[in-house]
């Protein structure tokens, strides 16, 4: 049998995925390279593979021909990603106290005066494309301040991602450079924080790395690509999904204005309903593995749908609607298990300020294009805007 093109996923995620999740649980997929993969697609078996030891990160055991993800040279791919335990745990046990929700919480004013100082610089011009103007350069801000890295290199990092995530298909070599320039950076990076050390999380990964040889130099550059890589990725889509939901949706807008205490809850929702992550990454089966009656030969791919799992009414009642008073317990929009997003608290304060800041600031915030001229990013593993032009009248009014 022939397996489904994913393709229509960019165009209509939701409605494909549904029809994909109504008609089994379990289906033959092409990848995004054109290479085979198994796609799961209901909350109970997504949520119990999230967990399963069977499956593995590490792609040494893929079998060929199989879709395995982004291809990256051994400096960024002997990351999170791609590991299992012992060394997952190893690596992840390092950083992790980096992340914690105490931790994050003493960020959230920086965090604000940043935003704050993003939203100064736009509002004089009634409107803006929010994903380019402050969307996108929040996250990155807020990971390059964490790792202690120089304020002109940051829109160079922006630049290579974008390459990486939706590759220009007129110039395929661009990801290639991309990569190649990856390296380069984070290696000058690390050289100049071992001669310098700074006040900041990669001088203070390095002194592991140096003292304990606990990381190997390029689990150690690996590791700085995977957090600035992700923390940039998955929060700039979710912050500008979130206020596309919100435009979307001016009662559940109205609502939250009225409640600010609400936005944390709210933030939840709107991960859970159209989240940045469309899918888990990839896992190849260490043995057959059965998911939802189906049998999954070993080393081959399985996708795990969480935008799937996230809209299965066997969970979630009614679960296209957006509430942003729903109980969101369970939701897979972060993961589950022992690969639970490293950055989940970090994501969650920032997109919580972001449009706390925003609300704030705006009291008539509304799209500045028809919504049918709005583009998504050509990619199945991203649920992103190429753009979000808005415009605003400005008042001080809710607090947020």
């Amino acid at each position: 049998m022939r397996p489904i093109d994913l393709r229509p996923l960019i165009a209509d995620p939701h409605g494909t995925l549904a029809a994909l999740r109504e008609a089994g649980p379990v289906h033959r997929v092409q990848g995004a390279d054109g290479n085979p993969a198994w796609l799961v697609t209901r909350y109970e078996d997504v949520r119990r593979a999230l967990a399963d030891p069977r499956l593995s990160l590490d792609k040494r055991n893929a079998k060929p021909g199989n879709y395995a993800g982004l291809s990256l040279p051994p400096a960024l791919d002997a990351n999170l990603l791609n590991m299992d335990p012992p060394d997952h745990t190893r690596v992840r046990r390092l950083v992790v106290k980096a992340f914690t929700p105490g931790r994050v919480e003493k960020l959230r004013e920086p965090v604000r005066r940043l935003a704050d100082g993003l939203l100064d610089a736009v509002e004089p011009a009634g409107a803006a494309d929010l994903l380019a103007a402050y969307a996108g350069p929040l996250p990155i801000m807020v990971m390059c301040d964490l790792l202690g890295i120089p304020q002109e290199r940051r829109l160079d990092f922006r630049a290579w991602t974008d390459a990486l995530i939706t590759p220009d298909p007129a110039r395929p070599e661009a990801a290639r450079e991309a990569v190649g320039n990856m390296i380069r950076f984070f290696t000058g990076l690390i050289a100049a924080k071992r001669a310098e050390p700074a006040d900041d999380l990669l001088s203070d990964l390095i002194a592991v790395r140096d003292a304990g040889d606990r990381l190997s130099e390029d689990e150690l550059t690996s590791l700085a690509f995977l957090l600035l890589f992700a923390g940039y990725e998955n929060t700039v889509h979710l912050i500008a999904n979130s206020v596309l939901a919100l435009l979307d949706h001016p009662e559940e807008l109205r609502a939250l204005r009225k409640n600010p205490d609400g936005l944390a809850a709210a933030v939840e929702e709107l991960n859970r309903w159209d989240g940045p992550g469309p899918l888990a990454i990839r896992r190849f089966p260490l043995e057959d593995v059965e998911i939802g009656g189906v049998t999954v030969p070993a080393g081959e791919t399985v996708l795990l749908s969480l935008a799937s799992a996230n809209r299965d009414p066997a969970r979630f009642p009614d679960p296209d609607r957006l509430d942003l008073h729903r109980n969101n317990s369970g939701s897979l929009a972060l993961g589950h298990g022992i690969h639970y997003c490293l950055g989940a608290a970090l994501g969650r304060m920032e997109t919580e300020t972001a449009l706390a800041a925003l609300l704030d600031r705006f009291e008539k915030l509304e799209l500045a294009v028809p919504r049918e001229e709005l583009k998504w990013r050509p990619s199945i593993r991203a649920r992103g805007l190429i753009s979000l032009p808005v415009r605003w009248s400005a008042t001080s009014r809710t607090r947020f």
